[in-house]
Parts: structure tokens; sequence; C-alpha cells
């Protein structure tokens, strides 16, 4: 295990085991890098670089997207920052640029802590607590919540990581997504609707080439694993590399991401592969929302499993 600090992601906790090596960044909790070997898994970024679209980072206390930034809750109204003010929504939640602190370390696990304090639109207090850890099977995430106030609240939780296989380019990449269903989305990227994917250029719950499909799409109604859980997987076209995402039961939706949307090298460079425990804009339709009782704590995990051949 090694710590290094950066300038602009701060300290950096790599921890390493059986040729598996990850590094998690102190701003934003964020998972910065994730290799097998010589093997890049993971699209990441360089420590010295603030965190391009949303790589590997946390989306709580919701993921996705709200609409206007408004919502209700409790018979109360609240209105949080635009933080994609183009759509004149709230994306991502509150955390990505917050500094997490270091609750314990082992050489191939580390634990983040982070305290989200109450503030106008989330007047909730939450303690964050991500353990991270790698093995011979793979990189795994156990994420656990506390509401530490008074009064329930409402949490989604999602991650943003960009996957990649060596020398296969996103138009050649087999994909599976076990939704037997989509989420229709107007031009703000938010729902207006879901269809069943059976037979349509959406369907792929048995692999298939991405080939020119521009997709940043949300999956439910969800297949599930022989765990109870589910998980996406991308794969080289002969065979040679694949790398699953999976999430456990709590992780009800998935979101698949192309990266059309994104400029310079990393347009279409890889696949966001993001295990979300609710739909966009849940906040304002309650589909999937947890409510976080007063003192509290939900749990949940997810991970990635490269494997070769």
């Amino acid at each position: 295990m090694t710590n290094v600090v950066a300038a602009k992601s701060g300290t950096q906790w790599t921890i390493e085991a059986e040729g598996h090596k990850a590094t998690v960044a102190e701003v934003g909790g964020v998972l910065r890098g994730y290799s097998v070997g010589d093997r890049e898994v993971l699209d990441g970024f360089g420590p010295d670089v603030i965190t391009p679209a949303s790589a590997g980072t946390l989306l709580a206390p919701w993921p996705n997207r709200i609409r206007d930034g408004h919502y209700s809750f409790g018979g109360k109204e609240y209105q949080l920052p635009l933080t994609e003010p183009a759509r004149h929504n709230a994306i991502h939640g509150l955390v990505n640029w917050s500094r997490w602190k270091l609750a314990e370390q082992t050489a191939d696990s580390v634990t983040l802590e982070y305290d989200l304090p109450a503030q106008v639109g989330y007047p909730w207090g939450l303690t964050l607590r991500t353990r991270w850890s790698v093995s011979a099977d793979g990189l795994r995430s156990d994420q656990e919540v506390t509401n530490t106030g008074d009064e329930d609240a409402p949490w989604g939780f999602s991650v943003h990581p960009y996957l990649q296989l060596p020398g296969v380019a996103v138009d050649d990449i087999l994909l599976r997504v076990p939704g037997r269903s989509k989420i229709l989305a107007d031009g703000r990227l938010l729902p207006i609707g879901a269809v069943k994917v059976a037979g349509t250029e959406f369907d792929y719950t048995e692999p298939r080439r991405i080939a020119s499909a521009v997709l940043d799409t949300t999956w439910g109604d969800l297949i599930a694993d022989e765990d109870g859980g589910s998980s996406v997987t991308i794969a080289a076209p002969d065979g040679s590399s694949s790398v699953t995402v999976w999430g456990d039961e709590s992780f009800r939706w998935w979101q698949v991401f192309t990266g059309d949307t994104l400029h310079g090298e990393r347009f279409r460079r890889s696949v966001a592969i993001e295990p979300m425990t609710c739909p966009p804009d849940a906040y304002r339709s309650g589909r999937d929302l947890i409510v976080l009782a007063a003192g509290t704590t939900w749990r949940a995990s997810w991970g990635v499993r490269p494997s070769q051949g």
C-alpha cells in the first residue's frame, strides 16, 4: 500500500493483491485507477487532473438527475443547486468534490469516510463510509451510509466507473445488460416513461455488439444473477477479455453511457457502467427511492471482475 499527496485530487491511496491494483483519491473519494498486471481495466485519470466526466465518482445522496433541482419530501419543498445548468438539473449528488478522510487501511483495502453536513436543499446529515478492496476475484466496494440526524432522509446511490478492454474499440465491444425495460428520456435526459426492450435495438439481454449505438440509457426490470444481484458485462469479440460490473440486490437499475458527448481523447473511448439504486429523477417520482430512517445505516456492495479468455 502506498499513500501519495497530489495537488488537485489530494492524497492517493493505492492497494494491491494478487496482481490487482487500485488507487482511490481523497477528493470525492473517487476510484481513480484499477489495473490487473499491465492491463488498465478502468479508464481513469492522472493524480493531478480534476476528475473528468465523473470518472470513478460516487453519486450520493442521489444518482443521475433531478428535474429543476426541485423536489418534495415529508410534506416540504426543497431546492438544490443546478449543477447541470445547461439542462436545468441537479446532477450526481453532493459528495463529488468533498475531501474524504482515511478510516482504515491494509495492504489490500482502504476505507474512506465523509460526513455530509445538512445544507440548503438537503437538510439531513449523513456519514458515508466506503471500503475498497482488491483480491484475485477483482475489485470490491462496500458502501454504507448512516443518517446522523433525527428525521428521515431521502437516499439514492450509484457509482460512475468507465471500463475498457485492451485494443477493443467501443463499437466492437459485446455488451450484455440484464434489463428487460428501459427508461424513455426527454431532451434533458429525464424520464418520461418506460418500455419493454424485447426485440428492440435496446435489448442487450444476450451479448450484442454495440456498433454505432449511442447509449446514455437506463435499464430496469432486471434479470437477477444466482446470488440475487445483477451484472453488466463487456467483452472482446474474440473472447480474449471481458469485464463484469456487478451489484447486489440493492441496485435495481443500470445506466450505460458510451461517451458520445465527451470531448477530445475521452470521446467514445470507454463505457461507463453504473449500478443505481433508483432511476433518474427518483426524488420527484419516488420510484425506488430509499427512505433512510433517523439513526439507521444502509449497506450495499458492488464490484468489478475482469477476466481473460
